[in-house]
């Protein structure tokens, strides 16, 4: 009998057909509707792979329940979504989509930053609803982007993709991270700093750190207090590393002037958070890597990495 494979989204078959010649593949067949927990529980149990959204819990329950999965591939360069011990004590190997989406997912964060700082979207919508009835001095006037102080929480590779273009931007570059990245500090001439100072002295605090224990609730209001009235907080990294009801409070009493967020505690965020009601808040539906390309690449490092495994081979990105 042929390893059987289940995929919890539905992607294109352009990507799946070397999946199908050679195993029995199950798709779910809706793209933007997650797969049940009960179906995924069901169809879990006796597959050889999974192919996986960051949106489904491969928990220990699932993992458990498996009598045969060998390897998990997650579209996503995060895994926060699985249970790498349990995983790791039955002896199934776990996939993500690293570096493939790093310059894309910068060139989003940096997007958002320049959307947020200079009031993009709310100039968008000012045209749209029919308010713009004259040029005037401080029309929707923003602050600049270009010799302002940039501070990069999270120094991996999209990080340091962030930093590159803040350079072009002849900014300032603070980085805080677990440890310091003296190539990058070389290369780039980002400065390392304490947590507190970063946020001190940075017009613009950029999230980038992966969602960890340590990195969880790591923005509270007592970090919103230490940035300045002026400063946007960026956050393309993971929804749970910022309080919420903190961030809607430093927002409406004035500790910080705006934000541009692409991931947000609950996902898909509640239509009627007070976030999105926000003109300060640009918001968008997590879709750092989402371009053509870039996503094209993950899917298909999804099927390299099950391929690999499932004819006894090396993935090409573990995590480890």
């Amino acid at each position: 009998m042929k390893p059987s494979i289940f995929i919890t989204r539905k992607l294109p078959h352009s990507i799946i057909c070397s999946l199908e010649s050679q195993y029995e593949v199950e798709m779910w067949e809706y793209e933007d509707v997650p797969v049940p927990r009960e179906v995924l529980l069901d169809k879990s149990k006796h597959v050889s792979a999974l192919l996986t959204m960051l949106s489904d819990n491969v928990d220990k329950e699932l993992l458990y329940g498996t009598a045969s999965l060998k390897v998990v591939a997650n579209l996503a360069v995060g895994y926060d979504n699985i249970d790498l011990k349990a995983a790791g004590n039955l002896g199934i190997i776990v996939c993500n989509t690293p570096d493939v989406l790093t310059e894309t997912t910068a060139d989003l964060t940096f997007g958002l930053l320049m959307a947020t700082g200079r009031r993009l979207i709310e100039g968008d919508r000012y045209i749209r609803e029919g308010r713009w009835k004259s040029w005037s001095p401080l029309l929707l006037a923003g602050t600049d982007i270009h010799h302002k102080t940039i501070g990069i929480v999270g120094m991996g590779s999209i990080g340091e993709g962030v930093a590159r273009r803040a350079k072009g931007f002849n900014m300032n570059i603070l980085y805080h991270n677990r440890s310091r990245k003296y190539e990058a500090e070389e290369r780039i001439g980002a400065v390392y700093t304490s947590f507190n100072d970063l946020l001190a002295h940075s017009d613009f605090v950029v999230i980038l750190a992966p969602l960890t224990e340590d990195t969880k609730g790591m923005f509270q209001r007592e970090q919103f207090i230490k940035m300045k009235n002026t400063a946007i907080l960026i956050n393309a990294a993971r929804g749970p590393i910022v309080n919420e009801e903190a961030l809607v409070e430093a927002l409406k009493t004035g500790e910080i002037a705006g934000a541009g967020l692409d991931v947000f505690q609950e996902e898909p965020i509640d239509p009627q958070h007070p976030l999105l009601s926000m003109e300060n808040v640009v918001a968008v539906p997590h879709i750092g890597s989402s371009s053509k390309e870039t996503r094209f690449n993950m899917m298909s490092l999804c099927v390299e990495n099950i391929e690999a495994v499932l004819n006894g081979e090396s993935p090409k990105t573990p995590v480890k």
